[in-house]
């Protein structure tokens, strides 16, 4: 029997791991990729539209630059990724040729797809390039991504382009056949056909991210991945790239993660999930109430204090008198200037200073409650 949830899906994303692409050495695997692009082009043929996130940009640039191995400061890394990048895109590019199809490279940054100007003209340029028949070949901008504002990992970058694009399934490609209750290969170890929730992943044992090879990414980051995803309504499968094939076809192959909780506003998801608040901004017990309850704007008369270094526009986290983080937002002020206008009207203010200084802290449309 199928699985619905797969066979049903009419837009998929797709995320491929540097270690399913590339050889030990860390060159492309020309084989690899081929065998990839053949199967995405199968499903493209059906109807599917395929959006494919994609590591290895690093990993690739390592041979041509004489790298053993993957470089741990972000100068290196990022003059890797500048060279394996082009290597990586244009091998997509001669194989889904192959099958009349056209690629777009789309590299994102946080800042992409936080800042409501960028993330809508993200969203266009999904749509667009789909609409058009092209198939999407989405990285992490490395090359200029600075260690403050990066995504980390691909799975995560993966599950959140699942909501950008409005996607209905997402299929996670690893080294590992699946999500296993114990070390993949270890005597007693199952693999979990289906999981449902959280109860499902309590007796589970997992690694540490970032164990192998040429990648980032381990099946921490991959059940993080699909927690966001399956939180808002996305289908999650996880298994290998050799069963990439079976798995998009809806075989019971690997792990199916069944969707958990409904949409959400897709951009508020990426600052929950793709961001780090920069500061704290502490609120009063109003505040939460109106944060929490009547999801209101965060204004200064609220304000009880504010630590950290931010700029307008940067993410920030609000906390409860208790110290909890309730929620994260984009702030409207700098830290420099929060302090003189905390626990003050909005009128006050603007009576005062002029009338710039009447807007929000927070704006509700730019902040998200955190679990």
């Amino acid at each position: 029997m199928t699985r619905a949830a797969v066979t049903e899906a009419k837009r998929v994303v797709v995320k491929v791991g540097s270690s399913s692409l590339t050889t030990a050495a860390g060159g492309i695997d020309p084989d690899r990729v081929r065998g990839l692009v053949d199967t995405l082009a199968r499903a493209h043929a059906t109807g599917v539209e395929v959006v494919l996130v994609s590591s290895g940009a690093i990993a690739a640039g390592l041979a041509p630059l004489a790298l053993k191995r993957r470089p741990r400061d972000l100068a290196r890394q990022q003059a890797a990724a500048s060279v394996g990048q082009g290597l990586l895109v244009h091998r997509y590019t001669e194989e889904f040729a192959r099958h009349g199809l056209v690629t777009g490279q789309v590299l994102l940054t946080v800042d992409d797809v936080t800042r409501r100007g960028h993330y809508r003209n993200a969203q266009r340029t999904f749509v667009t390039l789909l609409g058009m028949g092209v198939v999407p070949v989405v990285n992490e901008n490395d090359t200029v991504a600075t260690s403050e504002i990066r995504f980390g990992d691909n799975d995560r970058l993966a599950a959140l382009v699942a909501h950008l694009v409005h996607a209905d399934l997402l299929v996670l490609l690893s080294d590992v056949d699946g999500l296993y209750d114990g070390p993949p290969g270890s005597e007693g170890s199952t693999l979990l056909a289906d999981v449902r929730g959280e109860d499902d992943l309590a007796q589970v044992t997992i690694g540490k991210a970032g164990a192998a090879g040429v990648g980032t990414g381990g099946m921490v980051t991959k059940i993080e991945a699909a927690r966001i995803a399956t939180g808002a309504g996305i289908p999650v499968v996880l298994t290998d790239a050799a069963h990439a094939s079976s798995a998009l076809a809806g075989e019971r192959t690997g792990t199916l993660f069944h969707a958990t909780g409904k949409r959400r506003p897709t951009r508020l998801l990426w600052l929950a999930h793709a961001t780090e608040g920069k500061g704290v901004i502490t609120v009063d017990a109003g505040a939460v109430r109106a944060l929490t309850e009547r999801r209101a704007s965060l204004l200064p008369a609220g304000i009880t204090g504010v630590a950290g270094t931010f700029a307008d526009g940067d993410p920030v986290d609000l906390a409860g008198p208790d110290g909890q983080v309730l929620a994260r937002g984009l702030v409207n002020y700098d830290s420099a200037e929060l302090p003189t206008l905390m626990g003050r009207s909005t009128r006050e203010l603007a009576r005062e200073l002029g009338a710039s200084y009447e807007r929000e802290v927070v704006h509700r449309d730019d902040l998200t409650l955190l679990d």
